[in-house]
């Protein structure tokens, strides 16, 4: 029997690494779960906790920039825009993304979409818009980006830099924004995951069924690991960013995706 605070750390790496780095953190932790022999459904809140430890570290990272949104209207209106498309869609097919998670096979061909997003992101890349000049326009653009890559093994982050990239921001200021971005979605969807959590043990309580105490120790380890190995990751992604090394990740989710498809295939 695997060691709970083991498998909480090994998640919490993932997580970290995956998060930021264009290759697909729900799709590595569906893969994950899976080899460690986890039910997705026994793990949505560790998953969402190792969300809101990634999440930190953006905070931490992206702190002079966020405190610098007070004076930038348009910069927050870029970045309401930009979530409304996540919001309209999740919502709407939210069951659809739910089943979604327990499907490895499916993980497999996203990442191969996700490989030939980053390929394209990187060769059309026009360098031409600074943030402060995004537009509603290219913002709602961006956003379904990130609508789309609610799919596992889509990466959040390399879909939207990338659409940033094909939509006309420079490098850097599409990762800037995809990471702004990142904070309501991100926050948003623990939010109501959590609400649902809680109040489904609450209903169970009530009803007098035996319920299984929250894990709370390995949760908060694994969210703490998170945390950590996210804010390296994100120091190290912008570093590569600035390189052009997208093609890296896209060689990396291209042999991921087809190995997950054959071992799903090979069942």
């Amino acid at each position: 029997m695997s060691d709970p605070y083991i498998d909480a750390i090994i998640l919490g790496i993932v997580q970290g690494i995956a998060e930021f780095l264009p290759i697909s953190s729900s799709g590595h932790l569906v893969i994950v779960e899976t080899l460690l022999g986890m039910k997705a459904e026994a793990n949505l809140l560790l998953d969402v906790m190792l969300h809101v430890g990634t999440l930190g570290s953006i905070l931490v990272v992206y702190r002079n920039d966020i405190f610098a949104l007070r004076h930038q209207p348009r910069l927050i209106t870029a970045i309401i825009a930009g979530t409304v498309p996540a919001v309209i869609i999740g919502l709407s097919l939210k069951d659809f993304f739910e089943r979604a998670f327990s499907s490895p096979l499916l993980v497999g061909i996203c990442l191969l979409v996700t490989a030939a997003l980053l390929l394209v992101g990187q060769r059309v890349e026009k360098t031409q818009r600074q943030l402060k000049t995004l537009d509603i326009k290219r913002a709602i653009g961006i956003g379904l980006f990130q609508a789309f890559a609610i799919l596992p093994g889509i990466s959040r982050s390399g879909s939207t830099i990338a659409g940033g990239m094909v939509l006309g921001l420079d490098r850097i200021s599409a990762a800037t924004f995809s990471f702004l971005l990142a904070i309501p979605v991100i926050g948003g969807a623990a939010v109501l995951t959590l609400k649902d959590v809680f109040e489904s043990t609450a209903v169970t309580t009530s009803g007098s069924v035996a319920q299984t105490p929250i894990p709370w120790g390995p949760i908060l380890t694994g969210t703490l690991v998170s945390f950590i190995v996210g804010w390296m990751s994100l120091r190290t992604l912008l570093r590569l960013i600035t390189q052009r090394r997208l093609h890296w990740f896209a060689a990396y989710c291209t042999c991921a995706g087809l190995a997950v498809i054959v071992w799903q295939l090979s069942l």
